[in-house]
């Protein structure tokens, strides 16, 4: 990826994305500070410690989702250490938000009177889902945040996974989230190993897929991720081909989602741009040497 195009996405993302996303730009490619990302993520928050608010461009509610939540758990991740009170107040919201079993819906049903894409507000299925549980229970782990939520899901996960016959693809990138970074790692591999011609078979090897498709890349969205073993080195490189081919002219990428409401696309695009730049750094993809985040820890 040349200096042209990264220039170009640079020039997208401050001309379309929110400021959610420029802020996060800034940090992930300037050596910008964290603490706009930090200062603009409050404004999502709420005082039950989930988020909502329009995190999730999906979502435009103000009550906490889990779905809302996750991404914000996402957001927080890139910046390093996770702030023990948003954790705990993340998990506080958990508990409340969780079925007995563990497990969480992507959304409750108050999403039915809020704006909301679709699939969301018509949705009558509010039972424990796999794909939410374990990305959230996964970037936990990984920040070290300890609570019984964190446990009793992580317990659901397992029971899950172990149980698993089928699966499809965004839960295949929930599930090998979960499985890089659970303590457990005798039994995360073992899982990966049992469950790789599963995540394989619903995963869109081909690198001009079009349509809502997922990509080796947004499961081994870097060279050391558990689900790299997966693919073979010429299919995570003509995927990288295809993602560099796939920048517009105007520097951005499209948001594969289905279109629902012209604001949601727009900022969906904004975060797919940052998605995509950020794994083709993580391969080396990107020519310019740009500054890496400043970490806190």
């Amino acid at each position: 990826m040349t200096w042209d195009s990264y220039r170009a996405a640079e020039h997208f993302t401050m001309r379309s994305a929110r400021l959610l996303d420029r802020h996060r730009f800034a940090y992930l490619f300037q050596s910008g500070p964290a603490q706009p990302v930090h200062t603009t993520l409050t404004a999502y928050r709420n005082l039950d410690g989930g988020y909502g608010n329009g995190i999730d461009p999906d979502l435009r509610g103000h009550a906490s989702q889990p779905a809302s939540t996750e991404v914000a758990l996402r957001y927080l991740d890139e910046l390093g250490a996770l702030p023990e009170h948003l954790g705990n107040g993340i998990c506080r919201y958990l508990t409340t938000a969780s079925n007995d079993d563990g497990g969480l819906p992507a959304v409750l049903p108050n999403v039915r009177y809020t704006q909301a894409a679709p699939w969301y507000q018509h949705t009558d299925d509010f039972s424990s889902r796999l794909d939410t549980t374990a990305m959230i229970t996964g970037l936990l782990h990984k920040r070290n945040i300890t609570h019984p939520w964190r446990d009793h899901a992580t317990a659901y996960c397992w029971k899950r996974i172990d149980a698993l016959h089928w699966t499809n693809a965004h839960e295949a990138v929930s599930i090998c989230s979960f499985l890089q970074h659970v303590p457990d790692r005798a039994r995360a591999v073992s899982a990966m190993n049992h469950l790789a011609h599963r995540i394989r078979a619903v995963i869109d090897v081909h690198p001009r897929a079009t349509g809502h498709v997922h990509t080796p890349l947004d499961l081994a969205c870097h060279p050391h991720h558990i689900a790299r073993p997966l693919f073979t080195d010429n299919e995570i490189e003509r995927n990288l081909d295809a993602f560099e081919e796939q920048q517009r002219p105007d520097g951005g990428w499209d948001a594969t989602w289905d279109h629902w409401d012209t604001a949601a696309t727009i900022e969906r695009e904004g975060m797919r741009t940052i998605q995509r730049l950020r794994i083709l750094r993580a391969y080396g993809r990107l020519q310019p040497d740009l500054p890496r985040p400043r970490r806190s820890v």
